[in-house]
């Protein structure tokens, strides 16, 4: 098969599975509301190019590992759709990493934005 299209089809599915993360996923859509609100933020206060690599750097992660932490639990209650323990630490232990990312973007966010907010 010709590699141009093996890869636009692997850019199909992967927008598929966005447009699906988009539909069925609370938290995912959270994500995507802070990063549209973080965005024009940076746009308003005309941050540095820099910042503007941390800024993505951050949105790029934490997007990441919500749609990491989606496809485990998705794949946890294929698996074994009745509660287990096991599976259960297996779906914390992946929103934990969420978490995690989460915190490190608002405190990255905070080192940026607070100088742009308590100087205007």
């Amino acid at each position: 098969m010709n590699p141009l299209i093996m890869f636009l089809r692997s850019f199909i599915y992967a927008m598929a599975g966005w447009r699906s993360a988009i539909r069925t996923q609370r938290n995912f859509r959270i994500h995507l509301l802070v990063t549209v609100m973080v965005v024009l933020a940076g746009y308003y206060f005309s941050i540095s190019r820099t910042e503007w690599c941390f800024v993505l750097l951050c949105i790029g992660l934490v997007l990441s590992a919500e749609l990491f932490n989606s496809s485990i639990e998705t794949m946890i209650d294929l698996i074994h759709p009745e509660r287990h323990p096991l599976a259960g630490r297996v779906k914390d232990m992946a929103a934990g990493a969420v978490l995690i990312t989460a915190i490190m973007a608002v405190i990255i966010g905070l080192i940026i934005f607070l100088p742009y907010l308590l100087t205007t």
